[in-house]
């Protein structure tokens, strides 16, 4: 993990807003660089700013990271990530994408983002298991993610 993320990121709880969407069966999926190692493979999302409901926070966090807008369809589980110095409380919401066109957007705090893709089952799977988001270890399909509830430790 790159000094400059522990620094801006660490030693701290941070709420995370981030949003599962799928488009032809393939879920969106951004690359982010220097997280873990080279590669990391998440979904959209990030921090709640004080004073920011969380369902602005997910949509802003979408339209920066891949130039899209959404709707937020509901809630559907959260997650609890601890890798000192990071910890992050990360609640998953089922979104639409209503417009826009799919591009690798920015980070405006730290330029982390490498690319936004939609990415078949088979891709995702390919992908290196420490260089995926771990909630994807349950899978990456619409018909199993959009399943889970409740809370998870990652």
């Amino acid at each position: 993990m790159e000094e400059e993320i522990a620094n801006l990121y660490g030693n701290r709880v941070r709420i995370r807003a981030c949003g599962l969407c799928w488009e032809a069966g393939k879920l969106l999926l951004v690359n982010h660089k220097g997280i873990k190692y080279s590669n990391f493979w998440a979904p959209p999302g990030g921090g709640v700013e004080f004073g920011e409901t969380i369902e602005t926070a997910l949509k802003r966090e979408f339209f920066e990271e891949t130039g899209l807008e959404i709707s937020v369809t509901r809630f559907a589980f959260g997650c609890e990530f601890i890798n000192k110095p990071l910890h992050a409380i990360e609640l998953f919401f089922l979104v639409q994408k209503v417009s826009g066109t799919l591009i690798s957007g920015y980070d405006p705090e730290l330029q982390l983002i490498q690319g936004a893709k939609f990415m078949t089952d088979q891709e995702i799977q390919a992908i290196s298991g420490q260089e995926q988001h771990g909630i994807l270890r349950f899978g990456s399909s619409e018909n199993i993610l959009s399943q889970l509830s409740g809370f998870y430790s990652i």
